[in-house]
């Protein structure tokens, strides 16, 4: 892969400049970088197609990651024409109308396999009156412990607490492995693999949502280094209600909430759902408050049992949600709840880079969802899909490329590379992009002027971090998670300033109507200088089986 023009010469993998602190070095036909559903999908699918699979997680595979957390719906829909078409029509205008049937499809037939594999292998769905399983969500802690079990059963080495930093890359470009930090027992490790699955996650910002502070976008900057682009960074902007003292960002049962001032006046039109908006105007200038009175008495042991989690902060602070009043506030989950990341080329989950996969929230979740996703469903179910496509496509590809000798060369930048500038103070830099993604007057209610002004100081900011010294050893995550994060902010608004119309979750204050001229994906990339294209949208079928192309 070719250097940027004054950049020094990336040293070969046999030296990687780790010298005596490189502890672990390992070979693959597979890696797998993440061990949250998507990647534990990914990484049995590799090992049971024949590939030497190694599963690489920032944390301890099975109890990190927003999954893990919390119990999560699952997209899980019965072949059934009618019910399929409905569970398809329930998103079209939510998305706007950008979602492919083709994908959708696919990912309710492989749902309903890998759900059913769960049943077999044990997952306990809880049963119905006539004893049938229920099987439209999962506990994420029972799912994700029966997922690592499984990955190891698969025969799947698994470094935990081994974030990567950085892929590698051959010659020609194609990824070959990667390298990171091992954050428990010290040094480096690195692993040349003949493919690799970016299951990294999305982007939360380290903004305190329940989960998600592992989930800074890593991924996506790795494979942005090494010459992948990405796809629907403008619908990321999703910020989740929460109590104002916890981080537990479930919103399901806020929908029995009724949201008040402090003086006790109910504010008009402030809901869950349809009326996020309306809290987040409140919120800018005072405190807003919930209570969830609308809920029945006799619903409420069946609303702890349902999702036990969500009690938990209200329990520790002495409060009954119920009846009590309690402070509430919006978290922003960026690209863990909106539907952008990496763009995928074909139906093998692969990215433009040879060599390199994605799943899960790491990849874009457009085309089943379009512009809008809003929580669990469909991303589990993308996450198991998805998983399950990249891990075998890696698998072939290992197959395909066979073993001959490849010279390989570390892709990282910023934080990594030889700089002029100090290296990266990774807290201050943290803070810096927060101040751009968080406001709901730039992010939430975006302008044209409120873009724009955010990423200036956000380029300035990546001209400084690009051009650092490397970090020290033991701040290189840190320094990586914080770059990663500031490329998302780029890539985001980027995006959104090209979206000159409201769609999905994507809402301009200066653009507020749909335009059906513009019912097109934007394809955005780069790093040093961003770049933002559109392409077609996928057409859509009639009644009569036709495709059409549709008038949003």
């Amino acid at each position: 892969m070719a250097n940027a023009p004054g950049a020094p010469a990336t040293p070969s993998v046999s030296s990687l400049a780790f010298g005596a602190h490189l502890e672990a070095h390992l070979d693959a036909d597979v890696l797998v970088l993440g061990g949250g559903p998507a990647g534990t999908w990914a990484a049995i699918a590799a090992a049971t197609a024949g590939a030497r699979t190694i599963l690489a997680d920032k944390g301890f595979c099975g109890t990190s990651g927003a999954t893990a957390a919390s119990g999560t719906t699952l997209w899980y829909v019965d072949p059934d024409p009618a019910k399929r078409a409905a569970a398809k029509a329930a998103r079209e205008g939510l998305g706007g109308h950008l979602a492919d049937h083709g994908w959708m499809d696919r990912v309710l037939d492989r749902t309903h396999a890998a759900v059913g594999q769960l049943a077999d292998w044990g997952y306990p769905f809880p049963r119905d009156a006539d004893g049938r399983d229920r099987r439209v969500s999962v506990q994420g802690p029972e799912y994700m412990r029966l997922m690592r079990r499984r990955v190891k059963q698969a025969g799947v080495t698994i470094l935990d607490h081994c974030p990567a930093l950085e892929l590698l890359v051959d010659d020609g470009g194609a990824v070959a492995g990667a390298a990171g930090v091992r954050r428990q027992k010290g040094g480096r490790w690195a692993v040349r693999a003949k493919a690799v699955v970016i299951a990294t996650g999305g982007c939360a910002f380290l903004s305190k949502a329940l989960g998600c502070n592992v989930l800074t976008g890593d991924g996506l900057l790795m494979a942005a280094e090494a010459g992948a682009d990405l796809s629907g960074m403008e619908f990321s902007n999703a910020y989740a209600i929460a109590p104002a003292f916890g981080s537990v960002t479930k919103t399901l049962l806020y929908q029995w909430a009724s949201f008040t001032r402090a003086d006790g006046a109910v504010i008009p039109g402030a809901a869950s759902k349809g009326g996020r908006s309306v809290i987040a105007r409140v919120l800018a200038t005072e405190p807003v408050y919930a209570r969830l009175d609308r809920a029945e008495p006799e619903l409420w042991a069946a609303m702890r049992q349902a999702q036990p989690n969500f009690f938990l902060p209200f329990d520790r602070a002495g409060i009954d949600p119920f009846t009590q009043r309690f402070p509430v506030t919006l978290r922003l989950e960026g690209t863990v709840r909106g539907t952008g990341g990496l763009r995928l080329v074909d139906e093998t989950c692969a990215t433009a880079v040879p060599g390199l996969f994605a799943a899960g929230d790491a990849a874009s979740r457009e085309p089943i969802c379009g512009g809008f996703t809003g929580g669990g469903s469909h991303n589990a179910a993308w996450a198991m899909s998805s998983g399950h496509w990249a891990g075998q496509g890696a698998a072939d590809h290992a197959r395909a490329l066979g073993n001959g000798a490849r010279n390989l060369r570390r892709a990282g930048g910023a934080g990594l590379r030889e700089g002029k500038g100090a290296s990266i103070d990774a807290a201050a830099l943290t803070r810096a992009v927060q101040a751009e993604v968080f406001p709901y007057h730039i992010n939430y209610f975006r302008t044209e002027e409120g873009l724009t002004g955010a990423l200036a100081r956000l380029d300035r900011l990546w001209s400084n971090a690009a051009g650092a010294a490397p970090s020290p050893a033991d701040g290189s995550l840190r320094a990586r998670e914080a770059a990663a994060m500031l490329a998302t902010a780029r890539w985001m608004y980027r995006s959104a300033l090209a979206r000159t119309e409201s769609r999905g979750m994507h809402r301009r204050l200066d653009h507020a109507a749909l335009d059906p001229a513009q019912r097109h994906l934007l394809t955005v990339g780069g790093l040093d200088e961003v770049h933002v294209s559109a392409r077609p949208a996928p057409l859509h079928p009639d009644p009569s089986g036709a495709t059409r192309e549709l008038a949003a």
